[in-house]
């Protein structure tokens, strides 16, 4: 059979094949766009509740425990509440006598001390109300000249370190990718720093995502990004 005598639908076989493959694959990845986030989101939700279940069901006696009738999430509401409860009772005079025996016996004991003050100050810093730690997102020169990273500027430098400059240095923090629990803790000249006007969870997200999620540009003028560092008010950690 020559090429004159075949049917004039096989040359439209082909295209339709790729098309109805085309739009299948299309249909796979906007199925997997929709449930992956969902998943993933639930699944992380629901392997927090049971470690903490799997943590506070040894506490609690057999017999009245939630757990044991099929009920998930007890350990999550316990933990909440017996927090809400000593943030209750330290509130009045019992609780803030309790709080300073605990600090001056926990300051005396050896290695303890350290780690109690570091964690304590830390949880202040970041829990008060008045705080202006992790407020901002900057670009900061590093590892070399000419290579920018995002970082989190952490507060004004004091004490010491500040004692060693004749400007303001800020505290950086400068996460890794896409892991931002690990990274580097970092004392630059404000003026070096160009603050951005993305937030700190936009900043996050570009983090995780290794820079494919890029945040759009915000009401901020852009000059006013690249503008010189010493024009921004300082930190001032309350």
């Amino acid at each position: 059979m020559n090429a004159e005598t075949l049917p004039p639908e096989t040359d439209e076989e082909q295209p339709l094949h790729l098309s109805v493959m085309g739009r299948l694959r299309a249909y796979f990845f906007a199925g997997v766009l929709v449930t992956a986030p969902m998943s993933i989101t639930f699944y992380i939700a629901w392997g927090f509740i049971n470690w903490i279940d799997g943590w506070v069901s040894p506490l609690i006696p057999p017999h009245l425990n939630p757990q044991n009738w099929g009920v998930p999430g007890f350990g999550l509401v316990s933990i909440t509440l017996f927090l809400t409860m000593v943030g209750a009772l330290t509130a009045n005079f019992a609780g803030r006598l309790l709080m300073r025996l605990s600090d001056r016996v926990l300051g005396r004991m050896p290695v303890i001390n350290s780690i109690y003050g570091t964690v304590k100050q830390v949880l202040e810093t970041m829990l008060a109300n008045k705080a202006d730690s992790f407020r901002e997102v900057a670009l900061v020169e590093y590892p070399r000249k000419g290579c920018w990273t995002i970082g989190f500027i952490a507060g004004a430098s004091s004490g010491q370190i500040q004692s060693g400059f004749d400007e303001e240095m800020a505290n950086i923090f400068v996460p890794t990718t896409p892991n931002p629990t690990s990274g580097f803790l970092l004392v630059v000249p404000r003026r070096e720093l160009k603050v951005l006007a993305m937030t700190v969870e936009e900043g996050f997200k570009m983090l995780i995502s290794m820079g494919i999620i890029t945040p759009e540009k915000g009401e901020a003028n852009q000059d006013d990004l690249h503008a010189d560092a010493t024009e921004r008010p300082p930190i001032t950690l309350q």
